[in-house]
């Protein structure tokens, strides 16, 4: 029935309004809807381009900065194999710290020769409290002196180690206690001893 009432309505637009205008309507209703169509496709096309190249550029950026990190890497690892090799370099840094270090010689010394005769060394505590926060002001001063000066890309500080107070400290508690009494000669031999074995741990750490 409805097939029927169909063809009786085109049969009688064509008869009310032709049949070129039946057939323009009609080519107008197809063409809109290939340019709606036609459209969406295009705008998916354009959408997948920018976000294809968004991707792009983000994987672009991510691989310039892989590439960056690897040649910074690069480079330190160039500037800590010509600074190790080149003898002279470790040759001026032996001459800095050896001064350094024999000037800690002479200030352990003298510093014990002070706690001798200004401190009461019977109170032991305070007494090797004094030691210890003496013996740090000169590790830091040392330390900050060392400061302008790097070794593979690393302050020569970053190098000395904090438990050097330590090792230097019982040194002068044995001195200012020995029971064999006062001898500055024997002081002096003990603490060059002790900040000979420091150089030496200094210089191994230069080269681990």
């Amino acid at each position: 029935m409805n097939e029927v009432q169909h063809v009786t309505e085109v049969a009688k637009g064509i008869s009310d309004y032709g049949i070129l205008i039946m057939i323009g309507a009609a080519y107008l209703i197809l063409s809109v809807s290939m340019m709606v169509a036609i459209f969406k496709w295009f705008k998916s096309i354009i959408n997948q381009l920018l976000e294809d190249s968004k991707q792009s550029s983000k994987r672009q950026q991510e691989s310039w900065k892989d590439l960056l990190a690897e040649t910074r890497k690069q480079n330190e690892m160039l500037t800590d194999l010509s600074e190790g090799l080149r003898t002279e370099t470790q040759l001026r840094i032996r001459n800095l710290s050896g001064f350094a270090f024999d000037l800690s010689v002479e200030q352990v010394c003298r510093l014990i020769k002070k706690i001798r005769e200004e401190n009461h060394i019977a109170d032991k505590e305070a007494t090797r409290e004094k030691i210890r926060k003496s013996l740090s002001v000169m590790h830091e001063d040392r330390k900050s002196r060392f400061d302008p000066y790097t070794y593979r890309g690393k302050p020569l500080s970053g190098y000395c180690n904090s438990e050097w107070i330590e090792r230097v400290a019982k040194v002068v508690e044995a001195e200012i206690y020995s029971t064999d009494g006062q001898n500055n000669g024997r002081a002096y031999t003990n603490v060059k001893l002790a900040y000979d074995d420091i150089k030496t741990d200094f210089y191994h750490k230069l080269n681990s």
